[in-house]
């Protein structure tokens, strides 16, 4: 089969691999439908994610038709599923409080003492997302081997096309979790750090959940605007000063909730980000943490904080002392995806949440890699690449 494959830094390939095979009596095996890039992915591309090896496939937003399943999986060949991005076995006691992303099985023993030595305990596993995630082959390709798969995929009803429901692999129940670890209660003022898909869907979901104001923050003018296309305000970091600017919209008071949906590669003409950068580039360092620094001395005294964002690593200059002098609350984590899905599908059918605005280009899986490019290098133009197996060219939009 055709897949997109790392090789190291700026450089992913197309090639000819292994077609998976059922290798556990729980797997099933999908025809990828679609798949998407996504905004972690470009940790990958550009070298901050340990453990990648070379030939590793990629990519963990997929959906698309069971064609072959073990004796256990409870699903059928021709099904349209969607697939979770993590993969958590359902039944440990984690899973059993459907903390999924906290699964103690869905990475393989060989695989643990990596997440061990760097966070203490092993998370989940994760399809396309290095060694540490469990060394997964993700769905930037033409099938991928489903493990679990009586736990994670959800069934599509025919009819519903893949651009509706394609994100319930991954960024719409993060945008949503991270709104719901933010406690958004009826008259908040939330602010979200980031308008990439993660913080397009924070923004969203905390208008759906009650918010009176939304703020939001970036720099890309489209996805401003597409912002403020859900009733969102805006502020340009690059024309006002993010913390003033907050200030001056509460009436001092500062935000009730705050969520960081940047992550580790923040961007900005900051002192502490760019000494994170000269930190990052001589080895010295692995995340910049601009935006979540930004998110707690912004957030108001007793107000939450939620960070869905991609960190890797270890931080210095944390305000620990606002933090905890503000008395704020922080919540975070990878998302529990096969808890939301069933409920945001649900959400999609009724016409409550939108999906398909976020898609601004559609190419062949055999142009992923220039697909890589353009989402790392026109991050204003492009907000969500699709990728199509057997797509002609002729049909890119």
């Amino acid at each position: 089969m055709r897949a997109l494959t790392w090789h190291g830094k700026h450089d992913v390939r197309v090639e000819t691999v292994d077609d998976p095979e059922i290798l556990n009596p729980r797997d099933a095996i999908i025809r990828i439908t679609s798949t998407a890039i996504c905004g972690s992915d470009l940790h990958l591309y550009d070298g901050y994610i340990p453990t990648m090896q070379s030939g590793d496939i990629l990519g963990h937003e997929f959906m698309g038709e069971v064609v072959e399943t073990g004796p256990k999986s409870t699903l059928q060949k021709g099904q349209r599923v969607v697939v979770p991005f993590t993969i958590s076995c359902g039944s440990c006691f984690h899973c059993s409080k459907h903390q999924y992303s906290a699964c103690d099985n869905g990475l393989p023993a060989d695989n643990q003492d990596i997440a061990q030595a760097a966070y203490g305990q092993p998370m989940s596993g994760l399809f396309g997302y290095s060694h540490m995630t469990g060394g997964y082959a993700g769905g930037q390709a033409e099938y991928v081997r489903v493990p679990f798969s009586d736990v994670g995929p959800i069934v599509i009803p025919d009819g519903v096309e893949d651009d509706k429901v394609l994100f319930l692999s991954d960024i719409l129940p993060t945008g949503w979790m991270a709104a719901e670890n933010a406690e958004i209660e009826p008259g908040d003022t939330v602010a979200v750090w980031g308008c990439g898909p993660v913080g397009l869907f924070c923004v969203q979901s905390a208008f759906l959940m009650g918010a009176e104001r939304v703020i939001a923050i970036d720099h890309f003018p489209r996805r401003l605007e597409l912002a403020r296309r859900f009733g969102a305000e805006t502020i340009n970091y690059e024309e006002s000063k993010t913390y003033e600017a907050l200030m001056e919209m509460t009436g001092g008071i500062g935000p009730d909730a705050c969520i960081d949906a940047v992550g580790l590669e923040a961007h900005g003409f900051f002192a502490d980000n760019v000494w994170d950068q000269i930190k990052v580039s001589t080895f010295t360092g692995t995340d910049r943490t601009h935006s979540i620094r930004q998110a707690i001395l912004a957030c108001r005294k007793g107000g939450r904080v939620s960070m869905p964002a991609v960190y890797g690593g270890f931080v210095d200059k944390f305000p620990l002392g606002a933090f905890m002098e503000k008395g704020l609350t922080l919540k975070t984590g990878q998302t529990h995806v096969q808890h939301y899905m069933p409920a945001l599908l649900n959400a999609i059918m009724e016409g409550k949440i939108d999906t398909t605005f976020l898609i601004s280009h559609r190419m062949p899986l055999e142009q992923a890699a220039e697909g890589y490019k353009l989402f790392h290098d026109k991050q204003n133009e492009v907000t969500k690449i699709v990728l199509k197996p057997g797509m002609d060219l002729a049909q890119t939009a």
